[in-house]
C-alpha cells in the first residue's frame, strides 16, 4: 500500500533582517572590535542573506520582546523560562494557521477527516501544547491521537514523516498532520565562542506542516509517494554536534569539521537508502538536502558527483530564510514541487542532526492529473471578459 505526503504548507515569521544587519549588530554588543570583524566573517560566508524570527528583537531592540540591553550597551541574557514562555506564545498561532491550509478542503481533506497529529520541535516545550491548540481551535475530533517527537534537532521532520506513514500503513483510513515548528531564534546566545558565533550566524524561525494518507491524491494537486526511509549515526561525529538545555536558554554544540564528517560518510549512506529500491545516486535526478549551511551543501554536492542544479531548491531556501532545523527540509521539498510536480520523478531527502545522524528518505513526485491555473491567470482570464 502507497502513502502519499498530500500537501505541504510552510510559515515564516513576520520579522525579517538582512544577515548583513544581524551580523553588524551581533558585532556591536560583542565589544569587541576583533571579535565583531571575526563574526562579519562568519555571517557573510554563511551563504545567508535574510532570516526570519517571531522576535523584532535583534535589529530593532526598542521594540524587543525577550532581549533587553543595559546602561553600558550589553545584552542582559533572558533565563531558559523566559524564552521557552516565548515559544508557547508564538508557537501556538502558527500551528493553527498551518494546520487549517492543510484542512481546508483544497486536497480533498477537511478537520473532521484528522485521525493523527505529529508535532516536531527541539527549540521549545508547552503541555497542552500546538496539538492541543490544532484540535480544540480547528473543531477536529476529540479522538485525534497526538504525538510529539521532540529535541531531535534539524533531521527530525523525515522521522515524524516515516512514523506518519506506518500510522497510515496500520490504519489505511488515516489522515495525519506532521506539523514542525522552531524558533531558533529564541535561543542566541551572546557569547564570543566559535560554537555560538556560528550557530548565531545560522539559525533561524519557521514552520512548516505536510498532510500524510494513504487515500489516493487530489487530480489537480502534486503529492509525494512516500516510498522509504533509512536512518544512520556517524559515531565520529558525536562531539562535533550536540543540543543541551542550560540555564540562559539552549546550549548549542557546533563544530566547523560536521561538513567533512558528512562528506566522508554521505555516499556509503545514501547508498544503504537506495539499494533498497535498486537505484544509484546517478538515477536520482531531484535532491532535497537540509542546508544546515553553505559548506554542507558544497561537500554533500561534490562527495555525491551533483550538479549545481540539483541543489539549487536547498541553497535558495538556505539563501532566503537560513538553516530552521527541523522545518528546513519541507521548505525544500515544497519548493521542489512547485519546480517538477509536473512530472514523475525520484527525490532522495537527507538532513543531519545531533549524534552524528543522518536521516533520509526517497519519495516519488505524483503530478497533477489535470492543469492547475494559478489565480494570477485566474483573476486576468476574468478582465479580459467583456
Amino acid at each position: 500500500m502507497k502513502t502519499y505526503l498530500h500537501r505541504l504548507e510552510t510559515l515564516l515569521p513576520p520579522h525579517v533582517a538582512p544577515q548583513s544587519a544581524i551580523a553588524q549588530q551581533f558585532g556591536a554588543w560583542s565589544g569587541d572590535a576583533a571579535t565583531a570583524r571575526l563574526i562579519r566573517h562568519v555571517f557573510k560566508k554563511s551563504g545567508i542573506e535574510t532570516r526570519h524570527s517571531v522576535l523584532p528583537d535583534f535589529t530593532a531592540l526598542n521594540r524587543a520582546e525577550l532581549f533587553s540591553v543595559d546602561a553600558q550597551g550589553r545584552v542582559i541574557e533572558p533565563s531558559t523560562q523566559a524564552r521557552n514562555r516565548c515559544f508557547a506564545r508564538h508557537a501556538g498561532p502558527m500551528a493553527v494557521e498551518l494546520a487549517r491550509r492543510l484542512v481546508d478542503g483544497r486536497a480533498g481533506f477537511f478537520p473532521t477527516d484528522v485521525t493523527h497529529i505529529i508535532t516536531v520541535s527541539c527549540t521549545g516545550f508547552v503541555n497542552p501544547g500546538p496539538d492541543y491548540r490544532i484540535v480544540t481551535e480547528l473543531g477536529l475530533p476529540s479522538t485525534v491521537q497526538r504525538y510529539n517527537l521532540g529535541f531531535m534537532g534539524c533531521y527530525a521532520a523525515l522521522p515524524a514523516l516515516r512514523m506518519a506513514q506506518q500510522f497510515c500503513l496500520a490504519r489505511p483510513d488515516a489522515v495525519v498532520l506532521v506539523v514542525c515548528l522552531e524558533l531558533c531564534s529564541l535561543h542566541m546566545q551572546m557569547k564570543s565562542t566559535p560554537d555560538s558565533i556560528l550557530g548565531n550566524a545560522l539559525f533561524a524561525d519557521g514552520a512548516a506542516a505536510a498532510l500524510v494518507s494513504a487515500l489516493p491524491p487530489a487530480d489537480d494537486c502534486p503529492a509525494l509517494a512516500l516510498d522509504g526511509f533509512n536512518s544512520a549515526i556517524v559515531e565520529e561525529g558525536v562531539r562535533d554536534m550536540a543540543w543541551e538545555i542550560g540555564d540562559n536558554g539552549f546550549n548549542l554544540v557546533l563544530s566547523s569539521y560536521v561538513p567533512d564528517v558528512i562528506a566522508v560518510n554521505v555516499d556509503r549512506i545514501v547508498g544503504g537508502l537506495l539499494a533498497a529500491h535498486g537505484l544509484e545516486v546517478s538515477e536520482v535526478p531531484l535532491w532535497a538536502v537540509h542546508p544546515g549551511g553553505k559548506a554542507i551543501l558544497d561537500k554533500v554536492e561534490k562527495s555525491l558527483g551533483l550538479e549545481p542544479w540539483q541543489l539549487r531548491p536547498s541553497r535558495e531556501v538556505l539563501r532566503e530564510c537560513g538553516n530552521m532545523s527541523s522545518v528546513t527540509i519541507l521548505f525544500v521539498l515544497e519548493r521542489m514541487l512547485l519546480e517538477h510536480g509536473l512530472e514523475p520523478s525520484t527525490v532522495a531527502a537527507l538532513a543531519f542532526g545531533p549524534g552524528l545522524t543522518v536521516e533520509s528518505g526517497q519519495f516519488e513526485i505524483v503530478p497533477a492529473r489535470r492543469p492547475v491555473i494559478p489565480k494570477a491567470l485566474e483573476l486576468e482570464s476574468l478582465e479580459l471578459v467583456p
